[in-house]
């Protein structure tokens, strides 16, 4: 049985930082003169001092931290900081049950973006912010774990962005603990960026900073039922667009732009694969919505298409229409995009890219092998021999991904939920995107209306999407806890 006195304590400072933030929304209340900034006070009180608690009772001079403790920190914390973050949905006066007060709360943390709120236009404020604070506070998180904690558990295929095992040269700054840092900041300076790009371009400045996180975050919270599409700007949809893109690409590059190496982004396979794909889709969406709707200019359909198919596949889940009734071959094509992803290193979730690259590399060299028995052919990522490990954590992420998917998809059929509804919104939740197929959790309704039974089930979707999968299961292995 591994020592948890370490994970415990971590989770205190994590748990403490989260009842830190909980005064943003309680100022914002505040300021207004809205009585639930009571709400965030009692909410920050409760889980400071569980977090406190959890600090005291398990410190001790000296931690030994390896790898089951990490494999445990990881799940805990993010079931932990769901869990108390949604005490203000709890004592709100949305009048949220648990059920959907931990939903919207692990959509948030997750950088999911699925709601059951409905009356976000003249919800309290504090709540509009607080959503919008928990993916921001997510998408960070995620960033951090993907370059530290993912690699050196080996999850996925991860480990092929370790850093440690990069020449010195290649090494952006020292120590992980810097890049974390660094990376922030730049995080940050792209919020605050996005946040003012949006009120120049005539978003009110409470929802230009509240769709500022959730845009870099590619988390999709909105202050509003029609999401971006309230505004009906172009200029705001633009900035929506390129921001996705931003948030979709990996951060550690843009540490590396600003230290000298301007065009690490569009030397790295991941982003221009990613690039591509976007591209590619947007065209053919944009010629298909042209040729179906004969009354739409084709500059119409463009931005249309180009808003909506880069807010799927970054998972961030933003709309300005219900692209479910663009046809029947819209349907299908956003439902397989919800499963591209961004690249690693980024706030997207999803597959990702970079595994991708890794089958299709596989894949030619089979193919010429098959051609070729004698020879020798070897998969190439970025430029360099592919490790037989990374290959089968890959492929092994690939089968489980796809079991959970299944799995899921017939947990939410034996709620009562139809056969679109399910896999979508199995879709939706393990990879992050947001909203769902169909007439009950399309791209213009909440998920209010599904059973409790199939919001507890998505939440666990959510979790195990958001960390990669095995960071989960393998608390779910009986031999993980006898070593």
């Amino acid at each position: 049985m591994p020592d948890i006195r370490p994970v415990l304590f971590v989770c205190g400072i994590l748990l403490s930082t989260l009842a830190l933030s909980m005064l943003l929304p309680m100022v914002v209340d505040l300021a207004v003169g809205h009585a639930d900034w009571q709400v965030f006070l009692a909410s920050a009180a409760i889980t400071l001092f569980f977090g406190v608690a959890f600090m005291v009772t398990n410190w001790s001079g000296r931690f030994s931290f390896g790898m089951r403790q990490a494999f445990i920190l990881t799940t805990l914390s993010w079931v932990l900081i769901a869990a108390f973050a949604a005490l203000p949905f709890v004592f709100s006066e949305l009048e949220m049950s648990v059920t959907d007060a931990f939903f919207e709360s692990m959509s948030g943390v997750t950088t999911t973006g699925s709601t059951v709120i409905v009356g976000l236009d003249l919800a309290p404020p504090g709540i509009l912010i607080w959503r919008a604070l928990l993916q921001w506070m997510g998408g960070i998180g995620i960033i951090v774990m993907a370059l530290s904690v993912l690699p050196m558990l080996r999850v996925g295929g991860m480990q092929l962005f370790r850093l440690e095992s990069s020449d010195t040269s290649e090494k952006v700054l020292p120590r992980a603990a810097e890049i974390a840092s660094a990376i922030g900041l730049i995080y940050l300076g792209l919020t605050v960026l996005c946040a003012f790009a949006y009120g120049a371009a005539g978003m009110p400045w409470f929802d230009a900073f509240a769709h500022a996180m959730t845009t870099i975050a590619t988390g999709g919270f909105s202050t509003s039922d029609l999401s971006i599409g309230v505004y009906g700007s172009a200029s705001i949809e633009a900035i929506a667009t390129a921001f996705m893109l931003i948030g979709a690409l990996p951060f550690v590059l843009y540490l590396r732009a600003i230290r000298g190496q301007p065009l690490a982004l569009f030397r790295d396979s991941q982003v221009r694969w990613f690039l591509a794909i976007v591209v590619l889709a947007i065209a053919i969406m944009a010629v298909y919505l042209w040729l179906v709707q004969e009354d739409l200019p084709a500059a119409d359909a463009l931005r249309l298409t180009s808003f909506n198919v880069v807010s799927m596949i970054t998972g961030t889940g933003y709309a300005t229409s219900d692209f479910g009734a663009w046809g029947k071959f819209a349907i299908p094509a956003f439902f397989f995009l919800m499963f591209v992803g961004g690249c690693a290193g980024s706030t997207t979730c999803g597959v990702k890219v970079f595994r991708i690259q890794v089958l299709y590399s596989f894949m030619r060299a089979q193919m010429a092998k098959l051609l070729h028995p004698h020879g020798v052919f070897i998969p190439y990522y970025n430029g360099k021999p592919i490790p037989e490990a990374v290959a089968e954590s890959v492929m092994s992420f690939f089968f489980i991904w796809v079991a959970v998917f299944a799995i899921l998809t017939l947990v939410l059929g034996l709620t009562g939920l139809d056969f679109l509804t399910s896999m979508s919104g199995a879709a939706t939740a393990i990879a992050n995107v947001g909203p769902g197929l169909g007439e009950t959790i399309g791209p213009a309704e909440t998920f209010r209306l599904i059973p409790d039974t199939a919001k507890w089930a998505m939440s666990v979707g959510m979790l195990l999407g958001r960390l990669e999968l095995f960071t989960v299961l393998i608390l779910l292995y009986p031999g993980f806890w006898r070593l």
